[in-house]
């Protein structure tokens, strides 16, 4: 259920959509910008529910489940950017105080410890970066030439006007914190794991998330130590193997409450979770609203459809 980039593999990769229903919440496995352009939404994640309109930038880290309301539309353009690529970076920006490549994940994860987060950049800085925003979109859009330093070139001058405004927590790192952590190794799918014991606990996970699946289980299925199996696992997928088993639960969650008549208790035993109260918590943690207030947000959605409708019908 978790996607990658919608197209095949690339480092970097911008698509600009006008948005008219709900959609998610969804989990992406890389880092996303994104840029509302035109329009306004409630956008329900981590950071709780909260209004978007022209100018503001949301950041997503990998693996974190987002949903949108859109107010009648929504116009934005989405970065999605390959995590070990924003990592590199990183090591290199700070590379004096890094001791090597193999800090700089830990040292993202202490700096940039809110893993959603809205800037209120404002509709003339945002107004800037749109020839970039447009020219990213269409070398992604082209097939027959991948321009690649050309889009790094145009990452690298929209990132200069959204970086200063990304919160962070204070953390200083010297050479004697030198960070534990093991190498990683270049991707040769899109966004695949580093480790195939990783790969390995998602697919089982993925494929019956009902299921209560102990992690001494899974470890016992690949051969390593509980211990050992939620690093290599956290390296690949940014969270533990059970936090993405309920990111899994949540997704699913939702679509039945979309797509669906179930209730909540029904739709949350369907995912794996037998008790109302377990099921609502964690839906509320993942995507900041409730279950019920989703599917309210949904019901409203649904009626504003109708009244227009029927308006139509009586213009018509």
């Amino acid at each position: 259920m978790t996607r990658g980039i919608p197209n095949d593999y690339q480092v970097l990769l911008a698509r600009t959509q006008t948005i008219h229903r709900p959609i998610g919440p969804w989990a992406y496995d890389c880092v996303k910008v994104i840029v509302v352009r035109d329009g306004s939404a409630i956008l329900f994640s981590e950071f709780g529910e909260k209004h978007v309109r022209p100018g503001d930038v949301i950041l997503l880290g990998p693996n974190v489940l987002c949903g949108s309301e859109p107010e009648g539309h929504v116009t934005v353009t989405t970065i999605y950017a390959d995590t070990d690529y924003v990592i590199d970076q990183m090591f290199w920006q700070y590379a004096a105080i890094l001791q090597d490549r193999l800090d700089a994940s830990v040292f993202a994860k202490e700096t940039y410890t809110e893993p959603a987060q809205i800037i209120r950049l404002g509709e003339h800085h945002t107004g800037l970066l749109m020839p970039w925003l447009d020219e990213l979109v269409t070398l992604s859009l082209n097939e027959e030439e991948t321009r690649f330093h050309r889009m790094q070139a145009l990452w690298f001058a929209i990132m200069d006007r959204i970086a200063p405004h990304v919160r962070v927590t204070d953390h200083r790192v010297s050479p004697s914190q030198r960070a534990r952590s093991t190498p990683v190794h270049p991707r040769a799918r899109r966004f695949a794991p580093t480790r195939t014991e990783a790969e390995t606990v998602r697919k089982v996970i993925s494929n019956a998330i009902a299921e209560p699946w102990p992690l001494n289980e899974l470890a016992r299925l690949v051969h390593l130590s509980t211990k050992q199996l939620g690093r290599v696992f956290a390296e690949a997928y940014g969270k533990t193997p059970l936090a993405y088993l309920t990111m899994l639960r949540v997704e699913e969650m939702a679509r039945l409450l979309r797509e669906t008549d179930m209730t909540i208790v029904q739709a949350g035993r369907r995912v794996g979770w037998h008790s109302r109260n377990r099921a609502s918590e964690a839906f509320r943690q993942a995507t900041g609203v409730t279950p019920c207030r989703y599917r309210m947000m949904l019901a409203t959605r649904y009626r504003h459809s109708l009244g227009s409708n029927a308006t139509h019908s009586t213009i018509e």
